[in-house]
């Protein structure tokens, strides 16, 4: 078993706090990395546990100001920046198309692609400024497959991909590697707050015939962020259970 595959590594995860964000603080962790842990709910004070090599940091990643200030952090708490994991998200009001309420549209695009736009514009400098390395944008399942009732999280994880893409092939030669990961329904808050009959919908779909754990998305992350995925940039990997293969 590899081990210490983030050694000397300083990493940026977003939404730390709870759910995805906060499995990858906790495998960045272990496997050597030192990370800042952010969010805006003040939970991600709960990971203070895990020692030295986690710095928790209340941010709120649709403000430009405060992405800055968490990035910085660190760089003046550990020298550089290798890793940025732009995983913060909320899954936004239901509503068909035509009756969405243009606040909540906002909302959910500035959250969900907005807050991954300026981590990466603000984030890049500073990973070339390291000798570059690996962003890793947590997009969904929803940026290939309709979900009815979900256009501004479908648009918003969709075009995250498309950012991810763009990104890759502008860095690539500088050294930094982009790629997105597109998980299925994950056991989350977000998932639990979903209506029973999307959940058993969802379920049903799924040739595994159940949802995903934190862990399996923060393993993604893990590998993404380690020299073993050296030559893997600019692409999408989905972690649904086949749920899209079908």
């Amino acid at each position: 078993m590899i081990t210490g595959r983030l050694e000397g590594k300083v990493a940026v995860v977003t939404g730390a706090g709870c759910g995805i964000g906060r499995a990858i603080v906790e495998c960045f962790v272990a496997e050597g990395a030192r990370v800042v842990a952010a969010d805006v709910s003040g939970k991600q004070n709960e990971l203070a546990e895990l020692g030295a090599n986690c710095l928790p940091f209340q941010a709120d990643v649709c403000e430009s100001t405060q992405v800055q200030a968490m990035l910085a952090a660190a760089v003046s708490r550990f020298g550089a920046l290798h890793v940025l994991c732009n995983n913060a998200g909320i899954e936004g009001h239901m509503a068909l198309t035509g009756d969405y309420p243009e606040e909540e549209w906002d909302c959910v695009l500035s959250v969900n692609l907005r807050a991954v736009f300026l981590g990466m514009r603000h984030g890049i400098p500073l990973i070339l400024d390291s000798g570059g390395g690996s962003i890793i944008n947590i997009s969904s399942m929803a940026a290939n497959v309709a979900f009815p009732k979900m256009s501004a999280y479908c648009a918003a994880k969709g075009a995250v991909k498309q950012l991810t893409k763009t990104a890759a092939v502008e860095y690539a030669a500088q050294g930094i590697r982009a790629n997105a990961i597109l998980p299925g329904t994950v056991r989350t808050s977000m998932a639990e707050s979903l209506p029973p009959e999307y959940m058993k919908a969802i379920i049903d779909a799924n040739p595994v015939k159940r949802i995903a754990e934190p862990s399996e998305i923060a393993s993604l992350a893990l590998f993404l962020a380690s020299d073993e995925a050296s030559f893997i940039t600019g692409t999408e990997v989905t972690v649904d259970g086949g749920y899209t293969a079908v």
